[in-house]
């Protein structure tokens, strides 16, 4: 059961990564920022062990990364689904999963730099891009996932017997 719940939520996770990238790309119309490549030199710099100048834009592995992780961080959110973790609270809950996931890789990797030093304007874009993400995936996932059968509609686990 677990395992369709994650698989489901790769699903949920792929249409929040869709819904993150519009969102991103309507963003840069109005704010014309650049398209970031640091999800690809950060799967470089996991899969070679070597790290990209920051000039390097290597868009394929650019796209693997950013819809691998969304996918993967998806998974998760579907076995919360499954396990009564559901909602807006949940949803809320992802985006710091989310965020965790993207720095710790990013800044394990030395490719990205810690939140605190980025500008306003970037900490703003990256909260209400994995915000989107996570309640799309979460919105999703919720629809695609059945309640596991041990789970009441409240979330909580039923009563113990004695």
């Amino acid at each position: 059961m677990l395992g369709r719940a994650a698989l489901r939520g790769a699903l949920a996770g792929l249409a929040g990564t869709a819904a993150m990238t519009l969102g991103e790309k309507v963003e840069q119309s109005f704010t014309h920022r650049p398209d970031s490549y640091v999800p690809g030199r950060t799967l470089t710099a996991l899969a070679t062990r070597r790290r990209l100048p920051g000039t390097e834009r290597p868009p394929v592995r650019n796209h693997v990364m950013h819809w691998g992780t969304g996918a993967a961080v998806g998974a998760l959110r579907g076995i919360w689904s499954a396990s009564g973790l559901r909602g807006w609270r949940a949803s809320a809950w992802h985006t710091s999963v989310r965020l965790a996931t993207d720095q710790t890789l990013e800044n394990a990797t030395g490719v990205g730099a810690p939140p605190w030093t980025w500008s306003r304007r970037d900490r703003v874009v990256d909260l209400g891009g994995k915000a989107l993400y996570s309640f799309v995936t979460g919105a999703v996932a919720d629809r695609l996932v059945p309640l596991a059968p041990d789970r009441n509609r409240s979330g909580a686990a039923p009563p113990r017997r004695r």
